[in-house]
C-alpha cells in the first residue's frame, strides 16, 4: 500500500493532487505546528497583472506554539467575500467557470471556524471533482507521535503502509536518517514537471492554485496533471 502524507493547505496546487493521485492513502498531516504566512492559509490565483496571493486572516497572536487543526479564521476580516470576488472577477470568462462557482462559494460561504476544516473541505471538494480515489485520513485522529520522520514513520506503521511517496521539500529532513529503512518502509521521492494548461491572459504562470487549472480545462483536469508525472527515484 502506498501513502502520501501533507499538510492541508489552502486552494493547494496541482503537484498537491498529483501526489494525491499516486497513493492509495492521502493523511492531512495537522497535527503538527501551523506555520504562519505559508501556503497554510494562503494560494495565489491569476489575474491580467500577474499572479494575487489569496490569504486568509488567522488568529495567532500568543498562539505561536499552536497545532494546525487549532488555527482558528479570523472571521472579523470578511475574507470569504473578498476571496470570492476576486476568483469570480478573474475566472468569470473562462469555459467551466459556471461549472464550478457554485460549489465552491458553497464552501467558502459556510464561514469555518478552524483553518483545517475550511481547507479539507475545499480539498476533498476537488478530489472529488478530478475524480481521484485515494483514501483519505487525519494525522489528528490516528494514535500516533514523533517528530518529523519518525512521526512519518509511525503514521506509516499505523495504516498498514509498505511505501512511502514524500514530497521533494522533505528531502531537507529525512535524508540523513535511515528511518524508513530500518522500519521496513520503502522510500521514493515525487518527481513532477509542472505542465503547460489553457489559461487567460498574456503569458503562462505556473504554481498557481489548481482552481486556475479547473477553470480553465473542465473534465481535463486530472490528465494534465498525470502529463506532469515523472518516474519516482526509490531510496
Amino acid at each position: 500500500m502506498k501513502i502520501a502524507i501533507m499538510q492541508p493547505t489552502y486552494l493547494p496546487w496541482m503537484g498537491y493532487f498529483a501526489l494525491m493521485d499516486q497513493c492509495d492513502v492521502f493523511v492531512f498531516l495537522d497535527s503538527v505546528q501551523f506555520e504562519k504566512r505559508s501556503w497554510q492559509q494562503r494560494n495565489k490565483i491569476k489575474t491580467p497583472r500577474g499572479d494575487l496571493i489569496l490569504s486568509v486572516p488567522v488568529i495567532s497572536k500568543g498562539r505561536f506554539d499552536q497545532e494546525i487543526r487549532e488555527v482558528e479564521i479570523d472571521t472579523s476580516k470578511g475574507f470569504q467575500e473578498d476571496h470570492l470576488k476576486a476568483i469570480k472577477y478573474n475566472y468569470s470568462k473562462t469555459k467551466y467557470f459556471k461549472q464550478f462557482i457554485s460549489d465552491l462559494e458553497s464552501i467558502f460561504l459556510k464561514k469555518h471556524r478552524f483553518l483545517v476544516d475550511l481547507n479539507i473541505e475545499l480539498i476533498l471538494w476537488i478530489k472529488n471533482v478530478l475524480n481521484i480515489q485515494s483514501q483519505i485520513f487525519r494525522s489528528s485522529n490516528l494514535a500516533v507521535s514523533g517528530q518529523k520522520g519518525e512521526l512519518l514513520v509511525n503514521i506509516c506503521k499505523n495504516l498498514g503502509a509498505e511505501h512511502y511517496i514524500s514530497p521533494q521539500g522533505a528531502k531537507v529532513y529525512i535524508e540523513g536518517t535511515n528511518i524508513f529503512q530500518t522500519n521496513n518502509v520503502e522510500l521514493s521521492y515525487q518527481e513532477f514537471q509542472h505542465p503547460v494548461y489553457v489559461q487567460l491572459f498574456d503569458g503562462f504562470l505556473p504554481y498557481l492554485s489548481v482552481i486556475d487549472l479547473l477553470f480553465n480545462e473542465g473534465e481535463k483536469s486530472l490528465g494534465v496533471i498525470r502529463s506532469g508525472h515523472i518516474a519516482r527515484g526509490r531510496v
